[in-house]
């Protein structure tokens, strides 16, 4: 079959793409298989994109917009990618994107097929936010979102499996997995490879003005600085404090997290952590890497609040790292209205 495996992967923020991702990456590694990863976010400075780099996969990332609305550029990313022979390209849109089916996943097979194979649409949830869902207890916006992803899923999976059991959900879920203790990947990974199923089966009704207001209502902030501190520190002892000092103040002002996300790199390690409203942070890379002074460290928050009060929030946290700060970037904003480059109104068949 003509070159690379595209596999693309939705789900909302949160629900552990990225970590999937790695996970499936070194199963693969093992086997020989070379793998590739694409990331996407609405604006620079991803941290996914820090953490599968230092994770030892080749990865391009698309900013400014969700695949979607950056056709062209993920198609330039894959190309780019195909000259150093990656068997799988992974690629992760947007958390808060959904008709991914016509937008992406057709135009590929209808433009792209000599070029590239394409595996179903894997589209991920947190157990934990789909109780929320499917009681009735969240957020109308996330709500419209995450219902909307569920639908057109080729292959529903159930992340988290070590920390949460999969609901009772009005349809059927292919897969509970856990990137953490490797429960169901291997067999996740062996359904996508299989091409046993039409990637892109199922296309969504979209309203694009109610889309648009439901990722309007998500404060984006995206940051990235250089600090040199005044006593060295490993990055897991930076980046605990700052996460749950971070998450409580945005839970005592009644602020929902959808995704905050740390990665923080020095000379001796790496680390990635996130953190939701009311839990621990949940971290991997170089927990026990040595202390150093200077470090690199990328901020990610989408919360439904105001993008200006997400600043204020997030520079004070900054302002109690004891050290000195360097702000190479910062931006803040609320997602602009969709507007794909193709949108496809039935299936491409095979």
């Amino acid at each position: 079959m003509p070159g690379p495996l595209i596999v693309l992967i939705g789900g909302f923020l949160g629900a552990g793409k990225t970590t999937l991702i790695l996970a499936g990456a070194r199963i693969l590694a093992k086997r020989g298989l070379r793998v590739a990863a694409i990331m996407n976010d609405q604006d620079s400075g991803l941290v996914d994109t820090s953490f599968s780099t230092a994770s030892q996969i080749d990865t391009r990332e698309v900013a400014g917009g969700c695949f979607c609305c950056r056709f062209s550029e993920l198609m330039e990313a894959a190309d780019d990618l195909r000259i150093h022979q990656p068997d799988v390209i992974f690629a992760e849109p947007v958390g808060s994107c959904i008709d991914l089916s016509a937008t992406i996943i057709q135009p590929l097979k209808a433009y792209h097929r000599g070029t590239y194979r394409l595996a179903p649409l894997s589209v991920l949830f947190d157990p934990n936010m789909a109780a929320q869902v499917y009681a009735g207890s969240a957020d109308a916006d996330l709500d419209y979102l995450f219902r909307n992803q569920m639908d057109e899923a080729d292959i529903l999976c159930a992340t988290k499996s070590d920390l949460y059991t999969t609901p009772q959900l009005p349809f059927p879920v292919d897969f509970s997995l856990s990137a953490k203790t490797g429960q169901g990947v291997e067999e996740w990974l062996a359904e996508i490879l299989s091409g046993n199923k039409i990637a892109g089966s199922q296309l969504l009704q979209v309203d694009y003005s109610r889309y648009a207001d439901a990722e309007a209502a998500l404060g984006w902030l995206n940051l990235h600085a250089r600090i040199k501190l005044t006593k060295p520190l490993s990055p897991a002892v930076l980046t605990g404090p700052l996460l749950e000092g971070l998450e409580s103040r945005l839970t005592s002002l009644g602020i929902h997290i959808a995704h905050l996300k740390v990665f923080d790199q020095a000379h001796s390690g790496f680390i990635k952590a996130s953190i939701s409203n009311g839990s621990l942070p949940q971290a991997d890379g170089d927990l026990v890497a040595d202390p150093a002074v200077d470090h690199e460290l990328a901020i990610n928050l989408r919360a439904i609040a105001d993008p200006a009060r997400l600043i204020e929030i997030v520079s004070a946290a900054m302002s109690q790292v004891d050290g000195q700060v360097d702000i190479r970037h910062q931006s803040s904003f609320r997602p602009a209205p969709p507007k794909p480059e193709h949108r496809f109104p039935s299936v491409v068949q095979p």
